[in-house]
Parts: structure tokens; C-alpha cells; sequence
């Protein structure tokens, strides 16, 4: 029996990709495309006018021939436009030929590029691109394969990169660790308190390290299981911002709470709090010293159906607008950005296997704010 996968309304599925809509906004423009075509519609008024005149040509000459062996006669009369006849359409066919030879080899060219430029994809090379040359219909296909290439290399170098900041996240705390505890075993360092809660701080990275790689490998594969209960969203956004106060009183960093009061609310709080402490963190990280971090929390409704938004907006540099489309995105990093780049990517795949929205607004200079929505079951 073949399984069947099933999402909810809104829910994009895990092998869809991350920049586009779901649901398409045209979900049944592949049927139209493929009954209106008008590169087929051209082929096919082309066969059916070259078979015709074709038919005439050849019933012509098999007339002459009948009649030069007398099994039918043609007067004399008949013979002059007979022969004229013969002539014009043995001349449109070389024509039609030539045409039809022309088109298909403006349309088997770039197909055979195409096959070519799939093999080495195939073979693993992505940079390869094909030239958009042939009809319009060839060229956006052309344009297609060019733009999955061009997916696939850049798919494929975050994966490298994953792999080099992986190594490097892990290398790190683990030459710390064996670092001091040689020192311990050696008599070089004490075992004391101070320096066990280093030893702590830094299994503490790992650990939250392999629950990322974790959480996110279980939301990519759709086996992500929400443990829901009845939470006060209010009180875990107060918990999450107590846990950074003291981050934020070293930076001299206001953290601005506006939520009013929300009935309690149908989630998973572990998740929630996850998405908030990854917003809040990245607030403060790049929000300058005497700057303000803002966090809110509203509730509206739209018939029947419950909704709160909770926002948090930093005072920091902002993001640039080619990077501001991306910034959800396995694996992406800007610049000046830590860490793996997995955080806003897990933020959004939790937020939307609670039913939600999230989205960032930002200018330069200007700030950042990341919103999210969560249904109020």
C-alpha cells in the first residue's frame, strides 16, 4: 500500500521549496499551459498543413504516372494546369521542408545542450548553464533548468559550508574541554569551581548544538510532534526575557515588554520558548549598547478563529533587502552573522507546525522586527 501524506491547510510540505508559495497561487496553471500551448498548436497546424499539401503532391504525381501508363487519362487541356499544379506544390513542399527543418533545429539544438547540461548535473557539476536560445516555450524551459542548476549549486555549497561550521562549532568547545581537563589531569590547572563551570559552559554549546541539528532534521523529515497543553504565552514571554536580563544589563540594553493580556492559548510551550529565546538572542545580539529591544504580544480574532501576535524588534543596523528574503533559509548567513544559521530557519518551522506565520520587516539603519503568528486553538 503506497502511504499518503497529508498536510493542513496553510502547511507547506517538507520537500517544497523554502522561497516559494504554498499553496502555488496558480495550481492549475500546468493544465492550461498544457491545453493552450501555442508552441504545440504551432507544430500541430504545421504537420497537418505540410501532411495536406503533401497528399496532393504525391496524389498528383501518382496521376501522372497512372497516366503515362494509360491506366487513366488526362486530355491535353487538363495536363497544362496539371503539371503547373505538380510543380507549385512539389516547390511549397521543399519549402514547407526547409521551414519545418529550420524550426526543429532551433528547437533540437538547445534541447541537445539541455541533455548534455543534465548529464553533468547529473554527474554532480552544477555550475553548468545552458543559453536560452529557440521559442519562447524552449527558452523558459531553458530558463528552468537553469535556475534549479543554479538551486542545486547553491544548495549544495551551503551543505559544504554546513559541514565546515559544524566541524567548527564542535571543534571548538571540545579543544576547550580537552584543553583544561589535561591541564587538570597534569596538576597544570586546579579542579575547582570556577573552572568546572567553564567545563559546564561548554558541554552546554554542544548540547544545544546537537538540538538544533536535531530539531531541524525531525521538522525537514515532518516527524516533528508538538506536545500541546493549555500556556499562558504572557508568563513564557516573561520568562524568556528574565533569562537574558542579565545579558542585556552588561550590553546597557532596555528590554521594552508590551504584551497585553492573552487568554491562555492551545501550543507547545518548550517549542514557543525555543522560537522566543532564538528572537530575543538575536535582538540583543545586534542591538548596540543604550539600545532598546522591543517585545510585544496581541491577541485578534476573525470570526471564529484566534489569533496572537507576538513581535520583537531590535535597534541594530537592520538587514540589507537582498538578504531580508533569505534570512528563514537552512543554513544562510549573512556576513556578520554567528553561529550555524539555523536558528531563524528552526524558528520558522515551528512557528508553522503550530499553524502560524512569521516574517521579518527591516531597514538599514533602521532596525530589525520579526513577527510571528500563533492560532489560539
Amino acid at each position: 500500500m503506497k502511504p499518503h501524506f497529508r498536510f493542513s491547510q496553510g502547511q507547506r510540505p517538507p520537500w517544497w521549496p523554502e522561497n516559494e508559495e504554498w499553496p502555488p497561487a496558480d495550481r492549475h496553471s500546468w493544465r492550461r499551459m498544457g491545453r493552450h500551448n501555442p508552441f504545440f498548436r504551432r507544430l500541430g497546424c504545421i504537420f497537418v498543413i505540410f501532411n495536406f499539401f503533401g497528399f496532393l503532391f504525391f496524389g498528383s504525381v501518382i496521376g501522372l504516372i497512372l497516366n503515362a501508363f494509360g491506366i487513366i487519362r488526362i486530355s491535353a487541356p487538363q495536363i497544362q494546369w496539371y503539371l503547373p499544379l505538380v510543380i507549385l506544390l512539389m516547390v511549397f513542399g521543399i519549402g514547407a521542408a526547409a521551414f519545418a527543418t529550420r524550426n526543429l533545429r532551433r528547437v533540437s539544438k538547445p534541447l541537445d545542450e539541455l541533455v548534455d547540461a543534465s548529464g553533468k548535473v547529473a554527474e554532480g557539476d552544477f555550475s553548468v548553464r545552458v543559453g536560452e536560445s529557440g521559442p519562447g516555450e524552449v527558452r523558459s524551459l531553458l530558463r528552468g533548468f537553469n535556475s534549479m542548476a543554479e538551486r542545486l549549486q547553491m544548495n549544495d555549497q551551503q551543505r559544504r559550508n554546513m559541514l565546515a561550521d559544524i566541524s567548527h562549532e564542535l571543534r571548538s568547545p571540545i579543544t576547550i574541554m580537552q584543553g583544561n581537563l589535561e591541564g587538570m589531569i597534569d596538576g597544570v590547572y586546579a579542579a575547582d569551581k570556577e573552572r568546572l563551570k567553564s567545563l559546564y559552559d561548554e558541554t552546554q554549546i554542544l548540547s544545544r548544538l546537537v538540538d538544533d541539528l536535531r530539531t531541524l532534521s525531525l521538522a525537514v523529515s515532518g516527524s516533528l510532534q508538538l506536545k500541546r497543553e493549555p500556556t499562558d504565552l504572557g508568563l513564557l514571554i516573561r520568562e524568556v526575557i528574565s533569562a537574558f536580563e542579565s545579558q542585556a544589563n552588561e550590553k546597557e540594553i532596555k528590554i521594552d515588554l508590551s504584551a497585553e493580556a492573552v487568554d491562555e492559548i492551545d501550543i507547545d510551550p518548550q517549542r514557543v520558548h525555543e522560537v522566543l529565546s532564538n528572537l530575543v538572542g538575536n535582538a540583543l545580539r545586534y542591538t548596540p549598547s543604550q539600545g532598546v529591544v522591543k517585545v510585544g504580544a496581541t491577541e485578534s480574532a476573525s470570526g471564529l478563529e484566534r489569533n496572537v501576535l507576538v513581535y520583537i524588534q531590535d535597534s541594530g543596523p537592520g538587514i540589507e533587502s537582498a538578504d531580508l528574503s533569505r534570512i528563514f533559509d537552512r543554513f544562510y548567513k549573512t556576513s556578520d552573522s554567528g553561529g550555524m544559521g539555523l536558528g531563524l530557519s528552526i524558528a520558522k518551522y515551528l512557528v508553522e507546525a503550530h499553524g502560524g506565520k512569521i516574517w521579518a520587516e527591516s531597514e538599514v539603519g533602521q532596525g530589525t522586527k520579526i513577527s510571528f503568528t500563533l492560532r489560539a486553538w
